[in-house]
């Protein structure tokens, strides 16, 4: 089999560029039944690398105005510079979702520079397998933290921005929060206790109009799930993998459905199984 070459930054923007070109020559129903995303202000956390930063990149190839949160402010400003070149604004925003106070910081900014958030894309955290025997507390502890409560007190920060445009909100979840094969137990959880606050928090906010999607990959060509690999000790063969940029065109897809419809739970796996 002809092995791929992951896309690198330069591709990346390439890609997105011819992409985001072409459809912006095609007229007709496509473009009249989806809705714009054009101007929209977009939160998305995770952006500094791997699905969450191919998401900012797909909104903002959609005209979304982007604020790009994770912890590294140098790969942060690196996602801003390929926005720009899109031709859409980015914010980089560095922040600990773990840290109460970089939350709090950072409702407070997005009140102040905005005054509301269109779409909130809850993407990143922490991961670590073992067995329940001898699997670490400390890193179910930071599991917890990164994955489910920095994430939950996120989004009681960002609801009353969402509520004054009927945002929507985009869990990126894995395919770890549908099961919980061995040794995934301790990350397996916290997915699941992820997927309980998705679905609460539809029932609570549809009435407002906001709407809310889960989203369950498999395993993609990250940096994460590279060292995954390396731990595991299999070959690394990210050319059999789904891509990032699988995962964003899923999402702007469904950010963009009219509000006739609503996506609650899209399970995407790689075509091809090399684990």
């Amino acid at each position: 089999m002809k092995k791929v070459a992951p896309l690198n930054d330069a591709k990346l923007h390439q890609w997105y560029s011819a992409t985001y070109s072409l459809r912006g020559k095609r007229a007709g129903a496509t473009t009249q039944v989806m809705d714009s995303l054009k101007d929209q202000i977009a939160v998305v956390t995770g952006a500094s690398s791997g699905i969450g930063k191919a998401i900012a990149l797909s909104l903002a190839g959609q005209g979304a105005e982007v604020c790009l949160v994770a912890r590294r402010r140098e790969l942060l400003d690196d996602a801003a510079k390929q926005v720009h070149a899109l031709g859409s604004r980015a914010h980089a925003c560095p922040a600990d979702l773990t840290n109460d106070d970089d939350v709090r910081g950072l409702g407070e900014r997005f009140q102040k520079e905005f005054g509301h958030v269109n779409i909130l894309v809850l993407c990143g955290g922490a991961i670590f397998h073992g067995t329940l025997e001898k699997a670490s507390l400390a890193e179910f502890d930071l599991m917890y933290r990164s994955n489910v409560r920095g994430h939950y007190a996120l989004i009681q920060t960002m609801l009353p921005l969402l509520r004054k445009n009927a945002g929507q909100i985009v869990f990126i979840n894995s395919s770890a929060g549908l099961r919980s094969p061995a040794t995934t137990g301790q990350f397996s959880a916290t997915q699941h206790a992820f997927r309980s606050i998705a679905d609460s928090l539809r029932d609570e906010v549809n009435a407002l109009g906001i709407r809310v999607l889960s989203l369950y990959p498999g395993r993609t060509a990250t940096p994460r799930i590279a060292k995954l690999f390396e731990k595991e000790g299999r070959a690394y063969q990210p050319d059999l993998l789904m891509q990032p940029e699988d995962v964003a065109e899923m999402v702007t897809h469904s950010l963009r459905l009219p509000r006739t419809a609503e996506v609650t739970d899209i399970s995407i796996r790689p075509m091809q199984k090399s684990y």
